[in-house]
């Protein structure tokens, strides 16, 4: 492939793909590192305030699988950090004094969670229940204060802002411009939210599947209680995020929009279409509802919708791949607002679970749908903004470098990420089975 400069790139696609397999990698234990704490610390709470020792023994054993899916993440996101500037260095040697406050301030961030994992984990018996607690939530908020950040510096290349470019060069750079730029609020809202719905629904799945076998406990059925009811609280406030993030897109990058629709010409009074595929230039085998695209875009059921030949077709990203994708994504998130639905009835009834096995099967499978959904929506936000690393300003292909070889690099990453998955799993399935009485801290 050849850039704009001319210089030849064959390794674009490996550097797309290894790019591709760290964020979506990464961006699972990130979840967790954000919303797994908060869980923690709410059976710990609960364990203190009803003196129930089952809640203490799963704050103590999740306790420890945070302490090694944080170290997890760490690696990870170390190894991101390096591809930065390996995959990319155009991107970030032509706007890193755009971008780079929100990277500087996430380190912070980070090493303050790393502080206070420690002192959480060592602090149990050591330290006042209360204090404790605080620890544990602050773990939480310098989870969510780095995610915050990181987040912030992809709003800017959905909607780039604090900087002007004269003559090719970048000047008159203001970072906090760039940093609190017009997409950060719906994108960071809506990565929270997705966070405590993949977090809650992964720590509910061991437990649900414990259950379905007949092997489950009261134990058991706290843990899956307490957690998905976590992720389900969050799932019908994640549909008004949603929704939130959607206007924006309509409004600051509508060829994504008509890339998330199928809308290949534009019109007015855009209908909406539920399900099918891209075809042709159409929709096929789609629910179509006139009118409500429009309606939901711009409120207004007249309005006018851009369609995919507003642009070149070399601007335009991978309709299907983004429409699929999205449509995955808002199919699980109503499956979450039924299952959660399912769950209050049940505990306004009888004060607990569903008696149904087909509740604990869609128990066990929430957690890998929650994934699903989490990854959907990081293939609609980046691979949406495709062709452009920084909207409308720079190409993806030129930003990645020059250097030959950037495909053995992807190579070793798909080794290390096997490497380090079974390790992760084997680890974590050696403190599942702990015997309760051992499960302390």
């Amino acid at each position: 492939m050849t850039g704009v400069s001319g210089v030849v790139q064959p390794d674009l696609f490996y550097a797309r793909e290894q790019m591709a397999l760290s964020l979506g990698s990464h961006i699972i234990v990130a979840c967790l590192g954000m919303a797994f704490p908060f869980i923690v610390v709410l059976a710990e709470w609960r364990g203190s305030r009803t003196g129930d020792p089952v809640y203490t023994m799963l704050a103590r054993r999740w306790a420890r699988a945070m302490g090694v899916l944080f170290a997890v993440g760490a690696v990870s996101g170390t190894i991101l950090s390096f591809e930065f500037g390996i995959l990319w260095p155009r991107w970030m040697g032509r706007f890193g004094a755009v971008m780079g406050l929100p990277f500087a301030i996430e380190g912070f961030a980070f090493f303050l969670e790393a502080i206070f994992i420690g002192i959480y984990l060592y602090g149990w018996d050591r330290l006042p229940a209360r204090v404790h607690q605080r620890v544990g939530i602050a773990i939480g908020v310098a989870g969510l204060a780095s995610a915050f950040f990181v987040v912030a510096a992809n709003g800017w290349m959905n909607d780039p802002t604090g900087f002007h470019i004269v003559d090719g060069k970048v000047v008159d750079v203001k970072p906090w411009a760039a940093l609190f730029n017009s997409a950060l609020w719906p994108e960071a809202t809506h990565m929270i939210l997705a966070a405590f719905i993949v977090a809650g629904c992964l720590v509910a799945t061991p437990h649900a599947w414990t259950l379905l076998r007949g092997r489950g406990s009261r134990y058991h059925e706290t843990g899956l209680a307490l957690a998905l009811t976590v992720a389900m609280v969050a799932a019908p406030i994640q549909i008004v995020a949603g929704d939130w993030a959607a206007r924006h897109v309509a409004q600051k990058q509508p060829t994504k929009l008509a890339a998330i629709e199928g809308v290949t010409h534009t019109e007015t009074g855009a209908p909406l279409h539920i399900g099918g595929f891209y075809v042709d230039g159409e929709v096929k085998g789609a629910i179509r509802i006139p009118d409500l695209l429009s309606l939901l875009a711009y409120d207004n059921p007249h309005a006018t919708v851009q369609g995919l030949d507003a642009v070149a077709a070399a601007d335009r990203p991978p309709v299907n791949v983004v429409r699929t994708s999205f449509q995955l994504m808002v199919a699980i998130g109503f499956g979450f607002l039924g299952l959660g639905a399912w769950l209050a009835l049940a505990w306004r009834r009888r004060r607990a679970l569903p008696r149904s096995r087909w509740f604990l099967r869609a128990a066990v499978l929430a957690g890998p749908a929650a994934v699903l959904a989490l990854e959907c929506g990081w293939v609609v936000t980046e691979v949406g903004r495709q062709p452009w690393i920084v909207y409308h300003v720079m190409r993806t292909r030129d930003a990645v470098s020059d250097a030959s070889g950037l495909r053995y690099g992807y190579f070793l990453l798909i080794a290390v990420y096997i490497v380090l998955a079974s390790a992760t799993f084997t680890v974590l399935r050696r403190l599942a089975r702990v015997p309760l009485s051992e499960s302390g801290t």
